[in-house]
């Protein structure tokens, strides 16, 4: 006999209890969304032997995450004092060049990005003086090259490394409302909610607490942190940190959409026997346009006051990054040392991209979407940011 979805449940939650050592999993935040995740999972994701392996065990980490989390800071109160103060927040639809953003300016010393293996094992809380070579770097690491193994050719699409900085969607999903899970599999159930029906205060909360932990005994001048999921909530991360700077990245929409869908198809061909880029097209042209939408009304309601967000268009990181950076710079009223900008070309000249041209690997007519119609759909947001139409393969 089968176990039902609640002794699935449980069976999950207690693994993560064991691994953890604790039961104490904080606010009861997390409850509901793992409930819708688990259903569309078994009903919907249609995942193959090693999907619903990589899945069960992505809960329980995530639980156990949260679980370790909630002891550290109950034997450290002292981590509830931390102030997060003043972060930059790169945010923007996918595949707009937000991460070789984040991962060029993390480069700079006077800023503190969360990096994966911290993310990955928060706990314990990572100290100054083994930063850079804490034996969790190596064990994420090896956890990242068979991810690649496992998905040749995938790191093309969106590099991992241990020692490079993670966005936060990766922490939202231990609140379990994040838009992760809808990346790696296919949960339209879950997604739905959360994007149209989750207090994601609860999860932006949740957030606040893992960047006290972080940098309790390791801060930095400042945060600086990336997610283009932050676009469909502008309001709660406003909310949870009212003085953050907010950059927005544009890009062609429908090159964003011909793009992620190429991401979503290879990331779950590991999970799934079925995976039809047109699907994945079909879902993503539909949040994409919900976030445009989101951010085209922050902006008319003013949600920022002056000076507190500064956009980025794709085509000026393309033609040239690191003078885009130094742009950015000056319009942060920061100050870009010199020892900062030779940090970032060394990574440039270690990290050139994708020179193979993976990310053509599908091209916009493959993902069975009416170029017109949602040429159209777009052109309001396109005209409002002065984004420009790109040549569609």
């Amino acid at each position: 006999m089968s176990e039902t979805q609640a002794q699935h449940r449980d069976r999950l939650i207690d693994s993560a209890i064991r691994a953890a050592g604790s039961d104490d999993f904080g606010p009861a935040t997390w409850q509901t969304g793992l409930e819708i995740y688990l259903d569309d999972l078994r009903t919907r994701a249609d995942l193959n032997e090693v999907g619903v392996a990589v899945a069960d065990d992505g809960i329980v980490g995530d639980l156990a995450t949260r679980l370790r989390l909630q002891q550290w800071r109950t034997d450290h109160p002292q981590v509830a004092d931390q102030e997060i103060r003043r972060p930059i927040v790169i945010v923007g639809q996918p595949r707009t060049a937000t991460t070789i953003l984040l991962d060029l300016m993390a480069q700079d010393p006077a800023n503190r990005a969360p990096l994966s293996w911290e993310v990955e094992a928060p706990v314990p809380a990572p100290r100054t003086a083994t930063y850079d070579d804490d034996p969790r770097i190596a064990q994420c690491q090896a956890q990242f090259d068979f991810v690649d193994e496992l998905i040749p050719g995938f790191a093309r699409f969106h590099e991992l490394g241990a020692r490079l900085a993670q966005e936060d969607v990766r922490i939202f999903t231990g609140d379990f409302k994040s838009m992760q899970h809808a990346l790696q599999f296919e949960v339209p159930t879950y997604n739905h909610w959360v994007l149209h029906d989750a207090d994601l205060s609860e999860a932006y909360a949740y957030h606040h607490r893992f960047l006290q932990h972080l940098q309790s005994e390791h801060a930095g001048e400042r945060w600086l942190l990336k997610s283009p999921a932050h676009l469909w909530s502008l309001p709660q991360l406003l909310a949870q940190y009212p003085d953050a700077i907010i950059v927005q990245n544009h890009r062609d929409p429908l090159k964003v959409i011909a793009s992620i869908s190429a991401l979503g198809a290879s990331l779950r061909e590991m999970t799934s026997d079925h995976v039809e880029v047109g699907r994945l097209a079909a879902q993503y042209s539909e949040d994409i346009c919900l976030g445009l939408d989101r951010a085209l009304e922050a902006r008319r309601q003013g949600l920022f006051s002056e000076g507190q967000v500064i956009d980025i268009r794709y085509q000026d990181i393309r033609h040239d990054l690191l003078a885009a950076v130094g742009r950015l710079y000056d319009a942060l009223g920061l100050e870009l040392t010199d020892d900062a900008a030779a940090r970032m070309r060394t990574f440039l000249e270690a990290h050139p991209g994708d020179p193979d041209g993976s990310l053509k690997r599908y091209r916009f007519a493959d993902t069975g979407l009416d170029e017109a119609r949602l040429r159209e759909r777009v052109r309001e947001y396109q005209e409002y940011f002065d984004v420009e139409s790109e040549t569609l393969d």
